[in-house]
């Protein structure tokens, strides 16, 4: 039986009694037969050859086809593998499998090239992963088939001969000096003519020129090692025929070095110092030379130079390693009271370039006592002063930034005592003394009488020429006669306004003598016009008539009050004081009266002694007479 011809089968079989008798009796029933698939198939090309065309620009390793034989097995045993049998195409291309697909892939391992190679013949087999080893005697399980890749050709851009290029050239060489030359072809079989620039996107200065035609390199300036040693330029190279095929390749170029640099002694403008007690052979300090010139042109030789008198106090040594010694030659040693505090010296210095360049410089010698422990180190010594500034470890830098600190310092000092300073000068809230408006004022302060009134002026309320004369009683408060009154003294004047007010104008009293008189057993009457400390307590407009100047001002004061809009409100207390003009016999104000009687100074009763007796006398009768009326 053969899956692949037909994989299903059903078969109906019919069972019948009486051995198929005649008038027996039968069933039938279907059974269905499935077979199941073994590897006896190998994979088979459709085609014995396949052609494919690739261009020559086709990146590597992306697929540039593909390629499929089948197999009439499934499964497990439909699954195969391809391969490149021949060597020199397997070196270009390689394919793989895709298992889903059963197909093989083709890519590209090298670059084509049109020009060298127009056609690849790839030799692919393909062969099945599972064979079946009871199906060998049916023959190999795989197949094969040839590919021929047709390469195409496209337009290339030119190819440089090298990957990059190193050129050198020497310095202070004349403008347009040869440096090197690149070259690039056409790949393409039109062999297109090349032009060659620099390329310059930056638009920096160019240092060099290349030849359109010929891709030869020159100077275009004169350069300077010591400025620049190295130059990187990228040269472009195009085709004639089809300009938009460019190419670019790196281009590195070495200045090389001449001896153009005349050496010097370094540090050679400062002064060495040659410590005090410096010992005859001692070294006083190491020179060292410099120059700009490579190491080819710096190897550099010590010398005083002939026909100048040498210093017999001191002698060079030349060392060999580009450096020298300054000995001394005392044998006395140097002392800075005794010698002179400077001295000098001559020494020429010479590179080892060709031809050799050299210079001659005046060393200035400083004789001081030199801090101790310095002598010799690291070749240098530094005089006592000196090593006195930098023994605080301070460098101009750090002195620089404690001046800068301090001074800030100073800035927020003077800012807060300004701060303060204006604080304390605000404006008070009082702006003026005639200002007493919304104010509470307090005074802690011991009383001193009429003095108080300096402490706050209330001179416009206790001005009693300002006030009215008249003095105004509301109707209730009655009015009777002193029982001292006599001829002696001049009687008041009662008069009744319009509204029914009693108005009573105090006469003159006469002035008694009361030298002589003294407290006693008799009874004496002094009669005050008063207010009831009940009313005198209650409200200014319970107490004054509408026309009298003082409750006119207070009225005007709470007018300004309450029209007042630059501020706010205040809950405040307002206290004002009015003092009457006052008689002989005491005080008839309401204001500032207690409960108890005040004291009395009787001192000026004294020159009232001759009236006094008659007033006595006039009261004891007035008493009898009412003893005898109660009786």
């Amino acid at each position: 039986m053969d899956r692949e011809t037909s994989d299903h089968y059903a078969v109906v079989i019919q069972a019948k009694d009486m051995a198929g008798s005649v008038g027996g009796l039968s069933g039938s029933t279907i059974v269905n037969v499935t077979l199941t698939d073994v590897n006896d198939n190998p994979p088979r090309f459709l085609q014995k050859s396949y052609q494919l065309y690739v261009p020559e620009l086709a990146p590597v390793g992306k697929a540039v086809g593909r390629i499929r034989a089948s197999d009439e097995d499934e499964g497990q045993n439909a699954e195969m593998t391809y391969s490149i049998t021949n060597a020199d195409a397997a070196t270009i291309f390689t394919i793989t499998t895709d298992a889903g697909r059963r197909e093989g892939v083709v890519s590209l391992k090298q670059p084509l090239n049109y020009e060298k190679r127009k056609v690849h013949t790839l030799n692919i087999e393909g062969s099945n992963t599972h064979p079946d080893a009871r199906f060998s005697h049916l023959g190999p399980f795989k197949d094969s088939t040839t590919l021929r890749v047709i390469v195409g050709d496209v337009d290339e851009p030119p190819v440089f001969s090298m990957d990059y290029y190193i050129m050198d050239t020497y310095e202070n060489s004349p403008v347009g000096t040869l440096v090197g030359t690149v070259t690039a072809v056409d790949p393409d079989s039109t062999n297109s003519a090349i032009r060659y620039f620099i390329e310059n996107e930056e638009e920096r200065p160019l240092y060099f020129t290349i030849g359109v035609n010929s891709g030869i390199i020159r100077t275009s300036q004169v350069l300077d090692r010591e400025e620049t040693a190295w130059h990187n330029i990228t040269v472009m190279a195009a085709e004639v025929d089809n300009p938009g095929m460019v190419n670019h390749v790196p281009v590195t170029i070495q200045v090389l070095d001449v001896n153009d640099n005349i050496p010097a002694i370094s540090g050679g403008n400062s002064a060495v110092i040659v410590c005090e007690g410096t010992k005859y052979g001692q070294l006083i300090q190491t020179l060292r030379a410099a120059d700009m010139d490579n190491f080819a042109n710096g190897k550099f030789s010590f010398k005083v130079p002939a026909g100048i008198t040498a210093n017999p106090n001191f002698t060079v040594k030349d060392n060999g390693d580009n450096t020298a010694s300054l000995i001394s030659q005392r044998h006395e040693g140097f002392s800075q009271d005794r010698d002179q505090e400077f001295f000098s010296l001559v020494l020429v210095v010479a590179d080892g370039g060709e031809p050799p360049l050299s210079s001659t410089a005046t060393l200035s010698l400083r004789v001081c006592v030199c801090q101790r422990n310095t002598r010799g180190r690291n070749s240098y010594n530094v005089c006592q002063a000196e090593a006195f500034l930098s023994s605080a470890g301070l460098s101009t830098g750090a002195f620089v930034a404690i001046m800068l600190c301090i001074v800030i310092l100073i800035s927020i000092v003077m800012l807060f005592t300004q701060l303060r300073n204006k604080k304390a000068s605000k404006e008070p809230l009082i702006l003026s003394e005639e200002d007493v408006r919304e104010n509470v004022v307090t005074y802690d302060d011991e009383g001193g009488g009429e003095e108080d009134t300096e402490a706050f002026d209330i001179a416009a309320l206790r001005n009693p020429k300002a006030s009215d004369p008249r003095r105004k009683f509301n109707s209730y408060l009655g009015y009777r006669p002193s029982p001292y009154e006599e001829d002696e003294i001049e009687e008041d004047e009662v008069e009744y306004d319009e509204d029914g007010i009693m108005v009573v104008r105090r006469g003159k009293a006469r002035e008694f003598d009361y030298g002589n008189y003294s407290s006693g057993p008799e009874m004496s009457w002094f009669v005050l016009d008063c207010v009831p400390q009940e009313i005198s307590q209650s409200a200014p407009s319970l107490l004054l008539h509408g026309q009298d100047i003082i409750q006119q001002i207070l009225e005007q004061k709470v007018v300004q009050a309450n029209s007042d809009t630059r501020g706010p409100p205040y809950d405040s207390l307002q206290t004002y004081a009015y003092e009457g003009r006052g008689s002989l016999t005491g005080s008839v104000s309401s204001l500032g009266l207690t409960g108890a009687m005040p004291e009395l100074n009787y001192a000026f009763l004294e020159e009232w002694e001759s009236d006094r007796q008659r007033v006595e006398q006039s009261v004891g009768e007035q008493l009898g007479t009412d003893e005898s009326n109660t009786d």
